[in-house]
């Protein structure tokens, strides 16, 4: 029977509710159990996939096509375990399940209400599709306190009493903040966060202290003693330098022996965590690093990115150096501002994006880059954005552009009509925008002694996508006689995936996303190539 583990947050969001999920996730995977880790995130809409990155950050995209909360990808990196979706559930879901029941009678004409409907629905998600899994790793999104977060944490109280104490644990990040004017660590807020807690029925067993400093022994005993956890029970996590470290500070706190020691279960293997040992060596010793610049609409928001910046630090660990992300506005990128702009920079990268706001300056920068053999990587629009670029200054298509954008009788990139997925006919649409792109894994057959088919040493691979407009398959000809080839298709010869320049060091764009197949300890092999290649011309600038 499958051990479930909750994770709650307290006092403000954005602590490392995920990160902790994920570092525990890894330590029980090395000591030898079978994990699954999922998220439940209070907001209303049935997925991320609507949502502006401002406001949510990256809409992380599993294989079988969930668009879903960043926190995903954290658990991927950090176990391996590819998500599924039935690892992500958002009130908004909830509600569309439960009131699509309701008009079909399922309810036997009772009053559909929050308890049972709703929590028994929450319920019946935390259990659904397990696969003999030792643990369940639960994180509840949100704070505690927030009005929405509450159906879901009477769900989980509900599942506590149902499952049994015994085979429940329950975790709480909270805030422990450091006051600089009295130089004091200050528990308050943990309290009150753990009393908002149990007022509505859950008692911590665990509490994990997030805090910019090492708490003294005696504040943890006044956690302990106010929030009813045992000494040993309450976790500090100082802040670190690099995520990770996360791993390595849990085990030292000592955090999955505890769990363990909770349900009263031995370690069944020794933690191995030279890995991250080595990478955290890496990631903040070295003093080799190369200058990479990323051009897009969203760069002041970290979160936005998130795969993406991970992914090309994990190329930087499979190149020995250190990866410094230049962001650059997309918006204010002039023409004649690029060279200084660039000035430094070893590669260009543009990444996913939707609207035709900044497109003029990823194009110029594509330019850039083709003219001054800079390894280039334009990732979904941004190879779109190559495409563009090239079908004006190469075949002389001057007002080249996307459907995207507006009608246009010279559309290189247009919305796909229709394309098939597991044998069945899919079709897109520019109307509902929620869910209805081509969404997941797909597989792409690469083109024989290509640069690309050389990188993945491979002629068949699959990538995740997430996009509605696609290459216009019938510029093919005239853009491989000019030198852009199209080395990667779909299976049926029909969607362009990948297309790479002859005469240039580093020149490739696919229209999939390899940022959310990355990992730190197997780095994805084009992050890796095209750190190598920048690496390769900062060499060639300094000799």
């Amino acid at each position: 029977m499958a051990r479930y583990i909750f994770v709650t947050g307290g006092v403000v969001s954005s602590l490392g509710k995920g990160l902790s999920s994920a570092s525990l996730a890894y330590l029980l995977q090395s000591r030898g159990y079978k994990v699954r880790i999922r998220k439940l995130d209070p907001y209303l809409n049935v997925d991320p996939g609507t949502m502006s990155p401002f406001q949510h950050g990256e809409v992380f995209v599993t294989d079988d096509g969930a668009e879903t909360d960043l926190d995903l990808g954290h658990y991927e990196r950090f176990s391996g375990i590819s998500a599924k979706k039935s690892d992500n559930i958002t009130t908004g879901k909830i509600y569309s399940d439960v009131l699509k029941r309701e008009r079909q009678g399922n309810y036997l004409g009772k009053t559909v209400q929050v308890i049972p409907h709703i929590t028994n629905r929450i319920k019946e998600f935390i259990k659904n599709d397990l696969a003999k899994e030792d643990f369940v790793i639960c994180e509840i999104g949100g704070t505690v306190g927030d009005i929405e977060s509450l159906p879901f944490l009477e769900a989980i109280r509900q599942f506590s009493n149902e499952a049994g104490r015994k085979n429940t644990l329950f975790i709480h990040l909270t805030l422990v903040p450091y006051m600089k004017a009295s130089d004091e660590i200050k528990t308050k807020p943990t309290q009150h966060s753990v009393k908002e807690l149990r007022s509505i029925g859950i008692q911590p067993d665990i509490i994990i202290c997030r805090s910019e400093r090492s708490i003294p022994l005696d504040q943890r005993k006044k956690i302990s003693l106010f929030c009813n956890v045992a000494i040993d029970d309450v976790i500090e996590t100082v802040d670190v330098k690099t995520i990770y470290e996360a791993p390595i500070s849990f085990n030292k706190e000592k955090l999955d022996e505890r769990v363990l020691k909770y349900f009263k279960i031995k370690s069944k293997k020794k933690v191995n965590l030279l890995p991250w040992k080595k990478i955290t060596q890496l990631v903040l010793n070295t003093k080799n690093k190369v200058n990479i610049a990323i051009i897009g609409k969203y760069v002041e928001l970290k979160d936005a990115y998130k795969s993406l910046d991970e992914a090309l630090t994990h190329g930087g660990i499979a190149n020995n150096l250190k990866v410094n992300l230049i962001r650059i506005e997309s918006d204010f990128l002039k023409p004649n501002e690029i060279k200084n702009r660039l000035k430094g920079v070893s590669g260009i990268l543009i990444p996913g994006g939707f609207g035709k706001r900044g497109t003029e300056g990823k194009i110029a920068a594509v330019n850039y880059a083709r003219k001054n053999k800079i390894p280039f990587f334009g990732i979904c629009f941004g190879m779109q954005m190559a495409v563009i670029e090239f079908a004006r200054n190469k075949l002389n298509i001057k007002n080249a552009t996307s459907s995207e954008f507006g009608p246009s009788k010279a559309s290189v990139v247009g919305l796909m009509s229709e394309w098939t997925k597991n044998g069945k006919l899919m079709k897109g649409t520019d109307k509902d925008l929620g869910g209805t792109m081509r969404l997941g894994s797909y597989e792409a057959r690469l083109k024989k002694d290509t640069k690309i088919s050389k990188i993945y040493n491979s002629l068949k691979i699959q990538e995740r996508h997430r996009h509605r407009y696609e290459v216009n398959i019938n510029y093919k000809e005239d853009f491989e006689n000019k030198g852009m080839i199209f080395s990667g298709l779909s299976p049926d010869n029909k969607l362009p995936e990948i297309v790479e320049l002859k005469d240039h060091p580093w020149f490739i764009g696919v229209q999939f996303h390899p940022e959310f197949k990355s990992r730190p300890l197997i780095p994805h092999p084009l992050f890796s190539s095209f750190i190598k290649a920048a690496k390769s011309i900062r060499k060639n600038e300094k000799s």
